[in-house]
């Protein structure tokens, strides 16, 4: 089976954790134990967030006094890019002797009329009180909004249309290569009147992206791994319930937070409407079981998996 996965940007930064690069390393580290299991029985395409480590970046660039103004997200994106992607491909390769591992940085094209330019909803770095959130924003001219019960900063997030590296990464995949790509969503960039890839200041929803290689890429399983076990009907609520088996029709009937959970059930969505294959959202630990179908949320056409007829 081919399977792709998108790790959550927790997987290598938990919340209220240090930044340091230890912390991150062993966190890799356990991320990729569940990972290398998954490799030594499928294909393996592996893509991650960023959102923790750029938004680090992005408060160190603009407080550098060396710099004469900050870092753009695009610089920011390949940076992390290269930085997590090369944590996980030691990790990978240390795990699974003989096996090659690749990790690549790689552009996503977007609409440079996207609307979501002139309407920033995307969480980026740490969390705040209100207080200094409103402060940072009127000192580095940042736009925030209240996630959860804490503010944070955001930034733009068109919607992907490609990764600009798609054909290398299918030649890789059918040279037996575990690929991790695609980072934070993958650098945003546009073209410009003469046809030219330049990059803008956005961050791509990284779960989109992976939606949108999981097609171009044939591939038969979209794993969306994070921190909680299944994807819950009435969250909050003392109505709150797991969902454990569905489709994208009943999905779409439920209303999900746009900053966390939103674009995770777009993208399995997305992915299953188009290919008629099984995307899941569910614990990084629990990836063999939701494979299996006996964890996480499932989601096929008919609600079933396996796949079964429904005549």
């Amino acid at each position: 089976m081919r399977v792709i996965v998108a790790l959550g940007g927790n997987a290598v930064l938990r919340r209220g954790e240090r930044p340091d690069a230890a912390t991150q390393v062993a966190n890799v580290r356990d991320a990729v134990r569940t990972l290398a299991g998954l490799a030594g029985r499928h294909e393996l395409v592996i893509t991650h967030g960023n959102g923790p480590q750029v938004g680090m970046l992005a408060m160190q660039s603009a407080a550098d006094p060396g710099l004469s103004g900050p870092y753009p997200f695009d610089a920011l994106g390949a940076q992390t890019q290269g930085l997590l992607g090369y944590w996980m491909q030691q990790a990978l390769q240390n795990a699974l002797p003989g096996r090659q591992v690749l990790a690549m940085v790689t552009q996503t094209l977007v609409s440079a009329v996207d609307p979501a330019f002139g309407a920033p909803a995307k969480f980026v770095g740490q969390v705040y009180d209100r207080e200094e959130a409103e402060k940072l924003a009127a000192e580095h001219g940042w736009t925030v909004k209240q996630d959860g019960s804490h503010w944070r900063r955001v930034v733009p997030s068109p919607a992907p249309q490609r990764v600009v590296e798609t054909r290398l990464i299918r030649r890789m995949m059918g040279e037996g290569v575990i690929v991790v790509c695609a980072g934070g969503g993958g650098i945003p960039v546009v073209r410009d009147e003469r046809g030219r890839l330049t990059g803008v200041e956005a961050v791509v929803d990284k779960d989109l992206t992976t939606a949108l290689l999981a097609e171009a890429l044939d591939c038969d399983a979209f794993l969306s791994l994070t921190d909680v076990p299944h994807v819950m009907r009435g969250f909050g609520t003392p109505q709150e319930r797991a969902i454990g088996h569905t489709t994208p029709h009943e999905l779409r009937a439920l209303d999900f937070p746009a900053g966390s959970m939103g674009p995770k059930v777009e993208a399995v969505c997305r992915f299953v409407e188009t290919t008629g294959d099984m995307a899941a959202i569910g614990r990084l630990d629990q990836a063999e079981s939701i494979l299996g179908g006996t964890a996480g949320t499932i989601v096929t056409p008919n609600g079933r998996w396996p796949l079964t007829s429904t005549l």
